[in-house]
């Protein structure tokens, strides 16, 4: 007996994916199609905060404590490891809905809302749902065929539905959303907590440099403590990148911040959906800060839906040998041909089975049986097929 198993070549589902994303390492990566300012915002960060090029390392830590290089190297490490995770992570793509999704939700539209009379515009695609004793619009998405769940936005960017949309950021090259907003606010206080610490810790380097060869040779100097001294910026330039950057940096931390404690997203915080003419009350926040901070922070990280690294499918197809000959130079063909039959063009694996054996008393010759089929048992059991 020999198994035939023919392997079709199926494209990868993240090529399959509607959107503007990139992939990379085989779906692993997702970002954004613009990634200009990402990269923009890589050389920032290596060139300006990176120790030892950030400060002289050697003499602070000579001249007051060998404890300062260290906690500069943990924050930056630190901003880079959640700037990646925040740039390279699905932030909580919501997936379209099927033809057949779509179809059934626009039967259901039609059912809901009667026939629109020519000319007349047709009624809003709403669905009211109750969240905390109070009443939550659920708005249709005409590019997604879905109603969107409470609090997602559609992206004009990425052309995506995304799940708790707080902003999309050109700075990490990817949008902000339910799976990846606790790693931007991590990166964004880190960011701001090492350009404090290299900021004031330059200060000091320009004042005890200043004390000893004055402020104007110091103004001249370039560091020099590690080989790439050339392309290292003097210490006052490094300060004053420093001083425009904190001001930036700082602030969108702290109104950050203020959104998490009130468990409120950009999105939200631009539209004023909770701080309108109607005031009304936000659903989602506790009234308690270190709960909504909790919740937005250290809650449970939902998995991402979309099939990003599905399994290829294989078709595979068992002929049996015939004994049926079709003349010479010819291969008998396969007894059954099911769904997995081998096409032209594929490879096939031929892999040759040694057939077991049976005795002319032993279980019956089996009737071919489609997918699920349970085997019948025969009605003789004690007699075997001729």
């Amino acid at each position: 007996m020999s198994v035939m198993v023919a392997r079709k070549k199926v494209p990868p589902p993240w090529e399959k994916l509607p959107g503007r994303n990139t992939f990379c390492c085989d779906g692993r990566i997702m970002m954004a199609r613009q990634k200009g300012i990402f990269y923009l915002t890589l050389f920032l960060i290596l060139g300006t905060c990176a120790p030892p090029p950030a400060f002289e390392c050697r003499y602070l830590a000579v001249q007051l404590s060998p404890a300062i290089p260290p906690p500069a190297a943990v924050l930056f490490l630190f901003a880079m490891a959640t700037l990646l995770r925040t740039s390279f992570s699905d932030p909580g793509v919501i997936p379209r809905a099927l033809p057949d999704e779509a179809a059934f939700i626009e039967m259901e539209i039609e059912a809901t809302n009667g026939t629109v009379p020519q000319g007349q515009r047709p009624p809003p695609r709403i669905k009211n749902f109750q969240i905390n004793n109070q009443i939550v619009k659920l708005k249709y998405c005409y590019t997604c065929k879905i109603f969107r769940p409470p609090r997602a936005s559609h992206c004009s960017i990425c052309d995506n539905c995304v799940e708790r949309f707080d902003h999309h950021c050109p700075w990490v090259g990817n949008c902000v959303g339910k799976r990846n907003y606790r790693y931007f606010y991590l990166f964004i206080l880190s960011l701001s907590l090492l350009t404090i610490y290299i900021f004031t810790f330059n200060i000091v380097y320009v004042a005890l440099k200043s004390l000893k060869i004055g402020f104007l040779n110091t103004l001249k100097e370039t560091p020099g403590t590690y080989p790439f001294m050339s392309l290292t910026p003097p210490p006052v330039l490094e300060v004053l990148i420093c001083f425009f950057t904190l001001w930036s940096v700082v602030g969108l931390t702290g109104f950050h911040t203020f959104l998490v404690a009130l468990n409120q997203t950009t999105n939200e915080d631009i539209k004023g959906s909770w701080t309108g003419k109607n005031r009304v009350q936000n659903p989602y926040s506790h009234g308690n800060i270190v709960k909504n901070c909790c919740e937005v922070l250290c809650g449970p990280l939902p998995p991402s839906v979309l099939d990003r690294r599905g399994i290829l499918q294989q078709e595979e197809s068992t002929a049996q040998e015939g004994s049926c000959p079709r003349g010479p130079g010819t291969h008998p063909p396969p007894a059954t041909q099911g769904p997995g039959q081998a096409q032209k063009g594929h490879s096939v694996l031929s892999l040759q089975v040694p057939a077991p054996s049976v005795s002319d008393t032993e279980m019956p010759e089996e009737k071919q049986r489609t997918p699920g089929e349970l085997p019948v048992p025969s009605l003789d059991a004690g007699q075997a097929e001729h």
